[in-house]
């Protein structure tokens, strides 16, 4: 899985861009705002169908683009997959309501659903502010496991595009039923809810299985990962912590596992049917409570996941330096993982991490980097790499958008 092309057009500060990838790793070098993190956001975009630093897809839209007829931004990769050329575009144009955008997206020029292009090109991005995934809310780490997984598993990608749009569903069923005050115990209520429930519980097992499944492969590499880079004074585990109990567990260790007080969590498979089942238990003994709510409270759109060493909460207690190892565990994991689920590495994408590290941390990401057939990475400072690293790499310099080959 390589990429061979990139090219941009009002692409946040590109106003133009056309770069090959000719060589197994690539360095870009430039100040801070010069463009280096908007060409790996390019990069990922093609493989996930989303920007990484836009609440709104308008703002990755170049102001040169106001310039144009018809403003628009265009991201288009080349790739080869298996030996195969793949082309990979996406285009941005305006709505009409002066706003939004519209999002078009074209694999080798056939016009294809968000959901066609994700998982085509596979890739991991590594960013200084991946610490978040472990001191942030619970949605930075429910993201992170969706955009690692929709990569390695189509189904698991649609069936958490069914859950949302039953979620969406049900949950303005809640609200009418609430404004409407209706007795919550009336066949009626009954009724209307049972249907929505059951596809709740459908769609949403699925996710809630495989995100649990997902996660007891990463710890074992995770754990091994962290182990490394605390000389073995840390033992890493991480714990998936759904909204209910899924069936693994008595429900008095489930409430101690969600409470921090279980330091091992069930590594067993969960099956989707058993979360099922657990689930539209728990959706019709708390019905009372979800309509006085007018939300759905339990689902995987209420999950975490909790990262501990010997056995603490580093959310809660751990250091900043152990934070960021945790993290950078858990990415060098997903790389692993994600070759052992497609039988092919992912392309890395690594944006200024190494100014971030000490040397030990360096070494082990510069190991992964040699385990990948293509990496590009970004740096402000050329010295944060070894003379020979940067010698088998082809090097070039980004300034104001504009990306330069260095000799």
């Amino acid at each position: 899985m390589l990429l061979s092309r990139l090219s941009l057009t009002h692409f946040r500060n590109y106003r133009r861009l056309e770069i090959a990838f000719d060589a197994p790793l690539t360095l870009l070098q430039g100040r801070n705002a010069q463009g280096k993190t908007n060409l790996l956001e390019a990069i990922f975009m093609l493989a996930t169908s989303k920007a990484v630093h836009a609440s709104q897809e308008r703002e990755i839209v170049g102001w040169q683009a106001d310039n144009e007829p018809i403003p628009f931004c265009r991201v288009l990769g080349v790739a080869t997959l298996d030996g195969r050329s793949v082309e990979l575009e996406i285009v941005l144009s305006p709505r009409g309501d002066g706003v939004n955008f519209t999002k078009q997206i074209k694999i080798n020029g056939v016009a294809k659903r968000a959901m066609d292009l994700v998982g085509v090109l596979r890739a991991v991005l590594f960013l200084p502010q991946d610490i978040k995934l472990v001191d942030g809310g619970p949605g930075e780490r429910r993201h992170y496991l969706d955009v690692a997984l929709c990569q390695i598993d189509k189904t698991y990608c649609r069936a958490l595009s069914a859950f949302q749009r039953v979620l969406l569903q049900r949950n303005s069923l809640l609200k009418q039923l609430r404004e409407q005050e209706v007795n919550p115990t009336s066949p009626a209520v009954d009724a209307q809810l049972a249907f929505w429930d059951e596809k709740l519980a459908h769609h949403g097992a699925v996710v809630m299985a495989r995100r649990h499944n997902f996660i007891v492969e990463l710890e074992q590499i995770a754990a091994e990962r962290h182990a490394e880079l605390s000389g073995g004074r840390e033992r890493l585990a991480l714990h998936y912590l759904p909204s209910f109990n899924p069936g693994l567990l008595a429900d008095r260790e489930f409430d101690l596992l969600r409470d921090g007080l279980l330091t091992d969590a069930p590594t067993s498979r969960l099956e989707a049917n058993v979360v099922a089942m657990a689930y539209q238990r728990k959706l019709a003994a708390r019905r009372v409570r979800e309509l006085a709510a007018g939300t759905t409270l339990y689902g995987p759109h209420r999950d975490d996941l909790r990262f501990l060493a010997n056995g603490r909460d580093l959310r809660v207690y751990g250091s900043r330096g152990q934070q960021r190892s945790a993290a950078l565990s858990l990415k060098l994991a997903e790389v692993r993982a994600m070759t052992a689920a497609t039988g092919l590495a992912p392309l890395l994408l690594l944006d200024d991490v190494m100014s971030e590290l000490d040397a030990e941390r360096r070494a082990m990401l510069l190991a992964v980097i040699d385990d990948v057939p293509q990496a590009i990475v970004t740096t402000t400072d050329w010295e944060d790499f070894t003379p020979e690293f940067r010698q088998r790499a082809r090097c070039f310099y980004v300034h104001s958008g504009i990306v330069e080959t260095v000799v």
